[in-house]
């Protein structure tokens, strides 16, 4: 038998299409399987660059259905790497959506190691409430803090599982959990669940821009004091031990000085007020692109950015040493309580700080070994409660000023002349610049697809909608410019129908569909969802 060419190779009679990379554009987040599904069928979801696809019978796609391509997890590129050339039909698939090898596809069916997917779990969940982590210990008290860690935890694991435990009895190939909730629970489930997806990304939305304000604010900042230092200018410094409170009144009292006229400078850049308003000049040109590929380019920066908070935690906790005695503040000793009456706040942003549950079918439906999928969950979410535990019990146990001084953004209590937090202001702000018009795409597509609309109207229908959600954005960022209180918010709601109660009636749902729903099954999993009733109630109230 001859010698097969690379070239005869290519031209092989196995399915083609259209490639999936626009100009070298690596995808975005979620890529389950080649086949094209419903926009109703679907949350969290991407579509493909390519407008069109011959591997559907030769059918054009309908505007549906392009708007429902759900993209595998960008963040696996750097896991994918298990690659032949010349043995392309297994893995060029898993690979054609990251780095541009071809023109062509396979319809093979589309799986990754476990390895991979527990990864893939560990970074979608893990994200900006790492900066509030010990903001969240301090709310709760130490001890009550490690106990709501680990209680949030193995309840978001448990019911996790119980949508995917529902979706190998009840589901398809390319079902979600509003699919799940129409089949078992009814259509208005199916509106509920889709509503509340909604939701979720808007507030990940403002959390972002009350983010990206502040790294903004103080990036500028940092360039000001280099370029126009004066007398009042600090020294920057790579260690500093020195630490603001923002909270305190004393603090404050120094650094509102009403005696001194407000340079020009400080009127025009002001974090509260001006710097929300010229963040638009930034982002909105980011937001109006038909697709979001090219910006997922950068969301290896996502990784990079844990790990650099991680390495900053670490070496700022190491230098102040264990302090766990009872500083004082304003005269008050304020000792480091094991447990505070504040602790809902900690309960609802970890509800949040846990959230998986809209997309956990996706993720899992790729793992190879599908018997492991339970293991496999719980690995992941065993790395993110330690994830968690490294960066918020370190931060507030080692944290050497008064406890209550943390804030909802630990950045916010080094000076601005501290480096390691120049460093990590400018490099979060660039990596959410990135993730930002991912969101707001994501967003942008549900919304259009809930009103029946295709993935991109007309120019005045993005710009339009984008237009809202960055003036919803602006608000909570000149008025409530703490992300503490809306991710907890967030959390609490969201987390209140996707976490306690739609997995819970799911669950029940099918045993009563199998004939196997018990008295003691009807009480268990009635009462996770009144607590998380009780986790929503309780946010007003702290």
């Amino acid at each position: 038998m001859g010698r097969v060419s690379k070239k005869s190779f290519k031209r092989s009679s196995r399915p083609r299409a259209k490639s999936m990379i626009t100009d070298c554009e690596i995808q975005p987040l979620l890529n389950t399987e080649l086949s094209r599904t419903s926009i109703a069928d679907n949350g969290f979801i991407f579509k493909y660059d390519s407008e069109n696809s011959d591997l559907e019978n030769n059918k054009a796609p309908t505007t549906q259905s392009k708007a429902n391509e759900l993209l595998y997890p960008y963040y696996l590129r750097s896991f994918s790497l298990d690659y032949d050339i010349l043995n392309r039909p297994k893995f060029y698939r898993k690979l054609q959506p990251y780095i541009p090898l071809g023109d062509t596809i396979t319809n093979e069916p589309y799986t990754q190691n476990s390895i991979i997917t527990i990864f893939a779990i560990w970074n979608t969940i893990m994200g900006t409430s790492l900066l509030a982590m010990p903001w969240s210990v301090e709310r709760a008290g130490l001890v009550m803090g490690l106990i709501l860690m680990f209680v949030i935890a193995a309840l978001c694991l448990y019911t996790s599982n119980r949508i995917l435990k529902v979706q190998v009895l009840h589901g398809n190939d390319t079902g979600e959990v509003a699919q799940l909730s129409k089949k078992l629970l009814g259509p208005w489930a199916e509106v509920i669940a889709k509503l509340f997806s909604f939701i979720i990304l808007l507030g990940a939305n403002i959390v972002y821009w009350i983010l990206m304000s502040n790294f903004l604010y103080y990036s500028v900042g940092y360039i000001h004091d280099l370029l126009f230092a004066d007398e009042n200018t600090g020294a920057f410094e790579f260690n500093t031990t020195n630490l603001i409170c923002p909270n305190s009144a004393d603090f404050v009292n120094a650094t509102s000085d009403t005696t001194r006229q407000l340079t020009l400078y400080e009127r025009i850049w002001d974090l509260n007020t001006t710097v929300p308003i010229f963040l638009v000049v930034i982002v909105a040109p980011l937001l109006n692109f038909r697709s979001a590929t090219f910006f997922t380019k950068f969301n290896s920066l996502g990784t990079l950015a844990v790990l650099y908070l991680f390495i900053f935690v670490i070496i700022k906790s190491y230098s102040w040493g264990i302090n766990m005695s009872a500083p004082t503040l304003e005269g008050l000793t304020d000792y480091s309580e094991f447990y505070k009456n504040t602790f809902p706040a900690t309960s609802g942003m970890l509800t949040l700080s846990m959230f998986i549950h809209n997309i956990i079918i996706t993720i899992m439906r790729n793992n190879e070994n599908q018997k492991h999928n339970g293991r496999d969950l719980s690995i992941a979410f065993t790395l993110v409660l330690l994830t968690y535990l490294l960066i918020g019990i370190t931060f507030y146990v080692c944290f050497p000023l008064a406890k209550s001084c943390i804030e909802d953004n630990f950045l916010n209590n080094f000076p601005r002349t501290d480096v390691f937090s120049i460093i990590a202001r400018v490099f979060l702000f660039f990596q959410l610049l990135t993730v930002y018009p991912l969101i707001s795409y994501m967003l942008r597509v549900q919304v259009f697809a809930a009103l029946e609309l295709s993935i991109y109207p007309s120019v005045l229908h993005v710009i339009a909608l984008n237009c809202f959600v960055i003036f919803i954005c602006i608000l909570f960022a000149i008025f409530m410019p703490h992300i503490g209180t809306v991710i907890r918010f967030s959390g609490a709601i969201c987390g209140f129908v996707y976490i306690y109660t739609l997995p819970t009636m799911l669950h029940l749902a099918s045993q009563r569909r199998r004939n196997l729903l018990t008295f003691g099954s009807v009480i268990f999993h009635v009462s996770i969802s009144l607590v998380g009733l009780a986790n929503l109630i309780a946010q007003f109230f702290v």
